[in-house]
């Protein structure tokens, strides 16, 4: 895999709206956050556009993006909020210039689609982490905090209490993984994910369990679970049941469906759709995952 350059004070980071829209005034707290980093923070035009629910059409969004994808002065394309749409231009985009000179595609939800597509086409790191939308002020949260320490090459190492569902075991291995929803939605396109021999993480927002089940057993029926080398799972928050009960968590649908395999798996890691406490995850980087008295993912050292 390949590593994007490392952030440094006075670097140039783009922020984009690939899918839903955004305003100034939602922007202001995460500019002034990452001015005080010391990054020039650069808005493209057009990035305040709308069109319904969207930042602008699809060809203006796809436009937005391929301009900061080839300028070779940005080092970090930061994506505003998540929402729906990534989908609809990732196959507009053009990353031949990306591949050249590789940087860091930030964000998670709806840019699931983007972390899966670049891992696959171009073996390059991104970082799963918050988004502008969710930066209220410059208050030291773990979701920023650890934003900046993967932006800027320091070491990555989280440590959890076990949970009831968990499978000990040791795994090392390439973390991808994202949104399960969009990883679903991506089953059997270009952007599809590849999991195998890997480390899987999941997390998700706002589903029906009987949904959860849906999603597990598409990425299960595609071959995606069983070569894994371990699966985290983050937070899965404010799951919905119908009036007759699915019977299961979302925690023990997902055990459930990996229970015939043989890898470590784990519940509970702080990332995803919890605010600000979403720990930052590098994508397409090599960890080491321990599962046992407690949990730990450590990732190799930054290259």
């Amino acid at each position: 895999m390949i590593t994007p350059t490392y952030l440094t004070r006075g670097d140039r980071v783009a922020i984009a709206a690939p899918a839903r829209k955004i305003s100034a005034e939602e922007l202001r707290p995460a500019i002034q956050l990452f001015e005080s980093w010391g990054l020039e923070v650069m808005l493209p035009e057009h990035l305040f556009d709308t069109d319904h629910q969207f930042a602008g059409s699809d060809a203006v969004r796809a436009s937005l993006m391929q301009g900061v994808l080839d300028d070779p002065e940005i080092r970090a394309v930061i994506c505003a909020r998540g929402g729906y749409g990534t989908v609809r231009i990732v196959d507009k985009l053009d990353f031949r210039a990306f591949a050249q000179k590789p940087k860091w595609i930030v964000g998670y939800s709806d840019i699931t689609v983007l972390h899966s597509h670049i891992h696959r086409h171009l073996g390059v790191a991104t970082l799963h982490a918050t988004m502008p939308i969710d930066i209220a002020d410059c208050t030291p949260h773990p979701s920023t905090e650890t934003l900046h320490r993967c932006l800027w090459g320091e070491p990555i190492a989280y440590r959890w209490a076990t949970h009831p569902l968990n499978r000990n075991g040791k795994a090392k291995g390439v973390v991808v993984g994202g949104n399960l929803s969009i990883l679903y939605s991506l089953c059997g396109s270009a952007s599809d994910i590849d999991t195998n021999g890997k480390i899987l993480f999941l997390e998700d927002l706002d589903e029906y369990l009987y949904h959860i089940d849906r999603m597990i057993m598409n990425l299960k029926r595609n071959g995606h679970l069983e070569g894994l080398a371990g699966l985290v799972v983050g937070s899965l928050n404010r799951m919905h049941d119908n009036s007759t009960p699915f019977g299961s968590t979302a925690e023990e649908i997902i055990r459930d469906a990996v229970e015939e395999y043989d890898y470590p798996v784990c519940f509970g890691l702080a990332a995803g759709h919890i605010g600000t406490d979403n720990l930052a995850m590098p994508l397409g980087q090599v960890a080491e995952l321990d599962v046992g008295g407690s949990v730990e993912l450590r990732y190799s050292s930054p290259q």
